[in-house]
């Protein structure tokens, strides 16, 4: 962006941060639409957003990302049915991720990567990762359109940031990155079916193999690996307690996807150094 002198345009530090919040929330009541839709086989575009309950249309001012909420005290101003509140949540959620972006170190895309690519592309794997994890939530399904293209995404955006560097980053960063998305796969398939030979059921389902392919695209052998180790540790702390609790039965399952999810969102903002070092591995 340029200014009136034809001079660049840098915006001040929490200027930005707040124009990303503004965009994240924009996105992340979009990325709800897509999650409550796409399961049913609706379009994302027809009709307009309204009320789940009693049908009617919203008004403009009521879609109005977070404020919308607020403003209608959780309620629908028609039928007065109540609105859930993880409208609020994945809004604020999404707005907190796009700033973070803004300030992640994400290794594994080069020595010298532009900074810019960086932002949009944690941007975009943040928004492609929100509609998953609300699926898996109700659903215990990872959706294999959104869980491919993320693939081919993550291995575009890749190929960008690497090729921009040169053809010889270009060529070694896409040649990672595309082992660490086969690595993934087979290895949670493996998983799975020995589980279910040993135990005589699947100990993951597919989607999450799809899903750690889709990350393995987008951080590299290093970073799927760290994403992973992040994931299985949060998902047997959380899955314990729940037991404990009794959330959960013995045999019970529940969505590994959002551990993945959460593991790779990490890894990206953190880096490799800080999740080595926590994590007690020798540094690559």
């Amino acid at each position: 962006m340029l200014s009136s002198n034809g001079s660049p345009l840098i915006l001040a530090p929490s200027t930005l941060a707040l124009l990303a919040a503004v965009l994240g929330a924009c996105v992340g009541s979009f990325l709800q639409v897509v999650a409550f839709r796409l399961p049913r086989q609706e379009s994302l575009i027809h009709p307009g957003s309204h009320c789940p309950h009693c049908g009617t249309p919203l008004a403009w001012f009521e879609n109005v990302p977070v404020l919308g909420w607020l403003w209608l005290g959780g309620r629908c101003r028609y039928c007065r049915h109540s609105i859930s509140p993880r409208y609020l949540l994945v809004e604020l959620l999404c707005a907190g991720l796009w700033v973070a972006m803004l300030f992640a170190q994400p290794a594994g895309l080069g020595q010298a990567p532009a900074s810019w690519m960086l932002v949009a592309a944690g941007w975009l794997l943040v928004s492609w990762l929100i509609p998953l994890v609300l699926v898996d939530l109700d659903a215990l399904w990872l959706p294999e359109p959104l869980c491919r293209w993320g693939l081919v995404v993550g291995l575009a955006c890749t190929a960008l940031i690497g090729f921009s560097q040169g053809e010889v980053v270009g060529r070694a960063l896409l040649f990672q990155h595309l082992l660490a998305a086969g690595l993934g796969l087979l290895a949670f398939e493996g998983t799975s079916a020995l589980a279910e030979r040993l135990l005589g059921r699947p100990a993951l389902g597919l989607g999450d193999a799809k899903l750690a392919a889709l990350l393995g695209a987008w951080l590299g052998p290093t970073g799927l690996g760290l994403t992973v180790a992040l994931a299985i540790g949060g998902g047997a702390v959380v899955g314990g307690l729940a037991r404990l609790v009794g959330r959960l039965g013995p045999q019970q399952p529940f969505p590994f996807g959002p551990f993945l999810a959460c593991g790779g969102v990490l890894v990206w903002i953190g880096g490799h150094g800080l999740w080595l070092q926590l994590l007690g591995w020798p540094g690559p």
